[in-house]
């Protein structure tokens, strides 16, 4: 395969995962400082990396919004919560990767990470508000 050929598979995989909007306003973005960056990433992270065989796309999006959260890379993790529920994750299980992800990265970034994704949720009308009796 070629790094054109790459590229453009990435590039399907990219707006796949993160939609047209996101990809658009970022390649918008490009200039002599970093379209090569824009480039790679398309290439390696989308071309390569999220097309492989070895696992499906909804446990990726699970692995990345924990490793965000890891990381504490909270625009990411926003950009990530937004992009896995318009790509078929629940509400239910971003609360559960939140949950798994606080006995590993501890209550501090649980924590954030809750509050973070309550934004989105509420900013899309996914959250009403009432706490279950």
């Amino acid at each position: 395969m070629t790094a054109d050929d790459r590229y453009d598979k990435g590039m399907a995989a990219r707006r796949s995962v993160l939609g047209d909007a996101w990809v658009d306003r970022s390649l918008a973005k490009r200039n002599a400082f970093n379209t090569e960056f824009q480039e790679m990433i398309t290439r390696i992270v989308w071309g390569e990396i999220w097309t492989r065989p070895g696992l499906d796309q909804k446990t990726r999006r699970c692995m990345v919004l924990a490793t965000m959260i890891a990381l504490g890379r909270w625009e990411e993790f926003k950009l990530h919560v937004r992009a896995g529920l318009a790509g078929g994750l629940t509400v239910e299980e971003i609360k559960e990767i939140i949950l798994q992800s606080t006995l590993y990265c501890g209550v501090p970034a649980g924590n954030h990470a809750v509050g973070e994704a309550e934004s989105i949720l509420r900013e899309l009308g996914l959250l009403d508000g009432a706490a279950p009796a």
